[in-house]
């Protein structure tokens, strides 16, 4: 078997093509098969920058499903996604070469089946060199991402844009649901705790304590209010944050206002609005991102297709500053 050079990063050839959307000047955006961000297909992340893979699972809701037609629906909206990004000043396609790598095969009725698969996947494509991404499917997913980035990695920093802290307890004596995500993997050492910024996070709560929990292992919380009244202050802790090592990037649609994005699985009204999110998104561009996630997309709540539509947008600014930072380096 003949042995393959090493890929070059950034250079947009390959033997199977360009790993960037094609033209809509040769093939209108209503047309071919729906893929993340219009990029080719593609199975193997040896040969890629980014991997982009669907986490179509939706078993650890606790209130409103639907979340595993999240990619599916994020596909079809990723037909009105462009590369260039005014405020990097970049095409993003310019510096990486990204691939939709098709669906994890989730199981619908196990919780740790899908754990395991996503898990495998992310692994293999860490393995390879190239970043994992992932939409989902509910919240639960990133515990699988970040079982097989902290075994490469070691420890992540985290930088996680929600409604919801989900470091909450068991439900109905589960433990793992998608609400407990971050309490597990805080237990299980994957993350620096030091090193965790949850941003958007607001109430009502069930309790006065439902907040302890992260607040005892120092998770620094960025409640709503502090974006509204000082959003500038916001932009830069998350600069601080991205520039303390290797992180992850989650991002929960519920931490948008359900007027910009009513499509999520547990809607919390009085949260960000699109532009807030994407504003504090650009923020992350110097940060050393090892894997990222889009999650709780619900399409069936949402007529307007907007929510699928702001998840693309978010993929795309969670790339453009990735790119920005590898351009800078």
């Amino acid at each position: 078997m003949t042995e393959r050079p090493p890929k070059e990063r950034g250079k947009k050839q390959s033997a199977d093509g360009e790993f960037r959307p094609v033209s809509a000047r040769k093939v209108p955006r209503f047309a071919g098969v729906s893929t993340f961000l219009r990029v080719p297909t593609h199975d193997d992340p040896g040969d890629v920058d980014v991997m982009i893979c669907g986490a179509p699972f939706d078993g650890g809701t606790t209130f409103r499903p639907g979340a595993r037609f999240g990619p599916r629906a994020v596909r079809a909206a990723s037909a009105l996604s462009r590369g260039y990004n005014p405020s990097a000043d970049l095409d993003l396609f310019d510096h990486l070469r990204c691939a939709d790598g098709g669906d994890i095969a989730c199981v619908p009725m196990s919780i740790e089946r899908s754990l395991a698969a996503i898990q495998a996947r992310v692994a293999q494509i860490a393995e390879a060199k190239a970043l994992p991404v992932l939409v989902g499917g509910d919240h639960t997913i990133t515990l699988g991402a970040l079982r097989a980035l902290a075994k490469q990695h070691g420890p992540l920093g985290l930088i996680h844009f929600d409604a919801h802290s989900d470091t909450f307890g068991p439900a109905w004596d589960v433990d793992i649901h998608h609400g407990t995500v971050f309490r597990n993997a805080l237990t299980e050492g994957l993350l620096r705790p030091q090193d965790v910024i949850q941003i958007g996070i607001r109430g009502p709560f069930t309790s006065a304590n439902d907040l302890d929990f992260a607040r005892k292992h120092g998770l620094r919380i960025v409640m709503i209010d502090e974006i509204k009244r000082t959003p500038d202050a916001v932009a830069a802790l998350i600069g601080a944050f991205g520039a303390r090592g290797k992180c992850y990037v989650s991002f929960d649609m519920d931490g948008v206002d359900p007027a910009y994005a009513p499509g999520t699985g547990t809607p919390v009204p009085g949260g960000m609005t699109s532009y807030e999110a994407l504003f504090l998104l650009r923020q992350l561009v110097g940060a050393s991102i090892v894997g990222a996630d889009v999650v709780e997309i619900s399409p069936d709540h949402d007529p307007s297709g907007n929510t699928a539509l702001l998840a693309a947008t978010v993929l795309t600014e969670i790339l453009s500053a990735v790119a920005k930072s590898r351009r800078a380096t």
